[in-house]
């Protein structure tokens, strides 16, 4: 879905978002899976990667990413301390982006919408010549699969939930801030 997207807006409660993921935070993530080898960790970083390259191709032109990440996926570090450094960094850097918009959701926002909802992407598709563009679909992560939801109804709570989130989010300007303070922190540590 994320190479037909015009538009994906996703709300990361947990993880930085595998669009905006280096390959050392990445690498510490898929380490975390029971019974992994290091060549199926290569093998997923490289396909994460791979995946990432669709926010700087030209044609056809690259998705809108609009990412709001929960602050305590900022400062929540991997082992890896100068990694996790860089990692918050790319984060800011990815601000640059002409497509994409990082921001975060503040401690300070306590319980919000989202809260139950957990991690999600809202994917909105292009229209194709005269067709109608695919209907805009959520999707989200479990353990154990995925839900892809597409039922008006559906989006509608998605999309409301979205919209408490993008008022109660930083600024882009405030969020690349604020990334600097939790970077500064953990230099001086």
């Amino acid at each position: 879905m994320e190479k037909s997207a015009r538009r994906i807006r996703q709300f990361e409660a947990t993880l930085v978002p595998g669009l905006l993921q280096t390959p050392e935070y990445a690498t510490a993530l898929f380490r975390t899976r029971p019974g992994v080898t290091e060549r199926q960790v290569a093998a997923k970083v490289a396909v994460r990667l791979e995946r990432q390259r669709i926010l700087t191709r030209r044609r056809p032109r690259a998705p809108e990413l609009d990412v709001i990440v929960d602050e305590s996926v900022l400062r929540r570090p991997i082992l890896d301390r100068d990694a996790w450094l860089a990692q918050l960094a790319h984060l800011a850097n990815a601000n640059r982006l002409p497509t994409v918009t990082v921001r975060v959701l503040p401690l300070a926002a306590g319980p919000h919408a989202a809260s139950v909802a957990s991690s999600f992407h809202i994917f909105e598709f292009p229209t194709q010549g005269t067709r109608p563009p695919e209907p805009t679909t959520v999707y989200s992560e479990n353990l154990t699969g995925a839900l892809y939801l597409d039922k008006p109804a559906e989006i509608g709570a998605y999309d409301d939930v979205w919209r408490t989130l993008d008022t109660l989010a930083l600024s882009q300007e405030d969020s690349e801030d604020l990334l600097a303070v939790i970077i500064r922190e953990g230099v001086d540590d």
